[in-house]
């Protein structure tokens, strides 16, 4: 496994990489709490299809292809995890991903400790908490599925290519994690927590299959988009913080 080299005896460099590390994993963490608050409160419909008005925007139809709005800051931690990764190594990215867990678990229970304390009657609380604690739960399982994939995929590329073929190690990773996680999150969603916005007259099979094969291209479309960001990110941190592979 081919890891940077981090030992420096100069004070101003090693602020510098704290302060990288700490800003990248302080995205990453903030990225998963909105997904996490924002979750599956909302379903943004990108486009559907139906045998009469064919091809439309914005509405349900027969066919339609819609993402969870808690998806739209998910990419942005496989990018920090990858940058984390090429930076520091597999230890500190395992390291944040294991943090993200805790940040999980702290997620729920904040919910559970104030739906049970004494307080107002609030319906919305306990909808939103309902439907948090299901897309958490989903979540948390589809997140470390994900993102130990992710990290374990990019090294092995990595240590394959030996340090070679960025855009490879980058991009494989990220597209088989998001693979697990947009199958994981959609089916423990659907089966654990019944909250996705199913249509009973049509088949369920095939309304899963859509809803993981749409989450899946939009993380694919956006992970391919961040392939810039990340080679202009390593080209100029690498320099900036003086790392050496």
């Amino acid at each position: 496994m081919i890891e940077p080299s981090l030992y420096t005896k100069d004070p101003i460099i090693e602020k510098r990489r704290e302060r990288v590390f700490l800003v990248l994993s302080g995205l990453f963490l903030g990225s998963l709490a909105m997904l996490n608050i924002l979750g599956i409160s909302r379903f943004l419909i990108i486009a559907s299809w139906d045998s009469t008005s064919g091809l439309t925007w914005g509405e349900w139809g027969e066919i339609s292809f819609a993402v969870a709005v808690g998806v739209l800051p998910y990419p942005i931690t496989f990018l920090c995890t990858d940058l984390i990764s090429e930076l520091f190594g597999q230890s500190r990215a395992s390291f944040v991903v294991w943090v993200g867990v805790i940040l999980n678990l702290w997620v729920v229970f904040i919910l559970w400790i104030g739906g049970i304390l004494p307080g107002t009657d609030s319906p919305e609380f306990f909808h939103i908490r309902s439907l948090t604690f299901g897309s958490v739960l989903a979540s948390m399982v589809a997140y470390l599925a994900a993102q130990f994939s992710d990290v374990h995929i990019f090294h092995f590329l990595k240590s394959l290519t030996k340090g070679k073929h960025l855009w490879l190690r980058n991009n494989g990773s990220t597209l088989l994690s998001q693979l697990v996680d947009s199958t994981a999150v959609i089916l423990i969603t659907h089966f654990y927590a019944n909250a996705l916005p199913i249509n009973s007259d049509q088949s369920v099979n095939q309304q899963l299959i859509l809803f993981i094969l749409t989450g899946y291209i939009f993380k694919v479309a956006v992970a391919l988009l961040d392939t810039g960001p990340f080679y202009i990110g390593v080209h100029y941190l690498r320099k900036y913080l003086k790392i050496d592979f």
